[in-house]
């Protein structure tokens, strides 16, 4: 090893809270050890501060809740550190700052596209401004990554063909061997769904078809809700509106989702936007069957009628005719898991391994 460790840079548009730790905060700590282990000192810009579990290793830089690309161009103008590699999750992708950071550091920029495309892409005037933002911007920054194949692909959709030569793909990993495997397929009537209380999420689209299907007919069946967002509010609005609190129930954020995944009969994934998808993944890891549009198998994991059921993107009634016919056991599905060779992308070392490499 040099005596001297060669110095990175990674920023991370990502809120660190101690009661929601997820996949990319394993990814995080595992990624910084890797790079102390082979002789690199990580640099983290975040937009607050924290020292819970692994990131008390960290050398943590917040930008206090600012504008966080800012704040490291600053921080670089001010302290001149000498980076080799500046590495960006979460940030939009091909704005001016990439610029002034290249001319700033020097340094070779990886940016990692987490973003959701909207479910029938953007508007005219986006899709322009995107596209000269690429032209003008684009030439700054070394290497694309894509978290799914869709989602490099878009990246290129967006800001232009030249983007080809420089996108790739690396999967998010997660620890496989902590899923708990379903293994009784037994219908229970439970269905759940993991995500994000957001817009986008599209769960007012399942709380729709639930409203068509009582109203044609009474079932007996619960639909299990885990997370929490902003969006909350205006989803337990729709369900009082619609009377339908016998059907529905908010558990909030929990941290042990890999154990009860296998408790339940399908998970429900309505999302109109995604670039990788964890819950539907994890769902599949533990065997468990789900009910998806395109947008949420964007991995391309779920064969329909084999691991689980698809409709399309925003067609509630077909949502409502999977749920009907599940209920009233005219379908089923018992196997929800995934090919091996794909389950061997998905390992979270995996993930840290492909990410490492991208420094060389």
């Amino acid at each position: 090893m040099d005596s001297k460790p060669k110095k990175i840079a990674v920023i991370c548009d990502y809120r660190l809270m101690p009661e929601r730790i997820g996949g990319m905060d394993y990814f995080f700590w595992m990624f910084n050890q890797k790079c102390y282990e082979n002789n690199i000192q990580v640099d983290w810009f975040f937009p607050n501060a924290t020292r819970h579990n692994g990131y008390e290793e960290f050398v943590l830089f917040s930008a206090e809740n600012n504008n966080l690309e800012h704040f490291f161009y600053e921080y670089c103008r001010a302290n001149k550190p000498v980076y080799t590699h500046v590495i960006t999750h979460f940030l939009e992708i091909c704005i001016p700052i990439f610029k002034k950071i290249k001319q700033v550091t020097q340094a070779k920029i990886i940016v990692i596209d987490h973003n959701p495309r909207p479910l029938g892409g953007y508007p005219l005037n986006i899709k322009i401004k995107k596209y000269l933002k690429g032209l003008l911007y684009s030439k700054y920054i070394d290497l694309f990554v894509g978290v799914s194949d869709y989602s490099k692909n878009e990246l290129i959709k967006d800001f232009g063909q030249q983007l080809k030569t420089k996108a790739v793909t690396i999967f998010n990993g997660l620890e496989i061997k902590k899923f708990k495997r379903k293994e009784d397929f037994e219908l229970k009537y439970k269905f759940m769904v993991a995500s994000h209380l957001r817009l986008e999420k599209g769960i007012q689209d399942l709380i729709q078809a639930v409203q068509e299907l009582v109203k044609d007919k009474k079932l007996v069946f619960s639909i299990d809700i885990y997370g929490s967002g902003y969006y909350q509010a205006e989803l337990e609005k729709m369900i009082q509106d619609y009377s339908l609190e016998n059907y529905f129930n908010f558990k909030g954020s929990v941290t042990n989702l890999h154990e009860i995944y296998c408790q339940y009969d399908y998970l429900i994934h309505p999302s109109q936007g995604e670039t990788f998808c964890y819950s539907v993944v994890e769902g599949l890891l533990c065997n468990l069957p789900v009910i998806t549009n395109n947008q949420g198998n964007v991995l391309g994991f779920i064969k329909d009628t084999e691991n689980g059921f698809l409709y399309k993107d925003g067609q509630i009634q077909q949502l409502k005719e999977i749920l009907v016919r599940i209920v009233n056991k005219e379908i089923k599905i018992e196997n929800g898991l995934i090919k091996r060779p794909e389950v061997a992308q998905l390992s979270l070392e995996t993930m840290v391994n492909n990410h490492f490499n991208l420094l060389s």
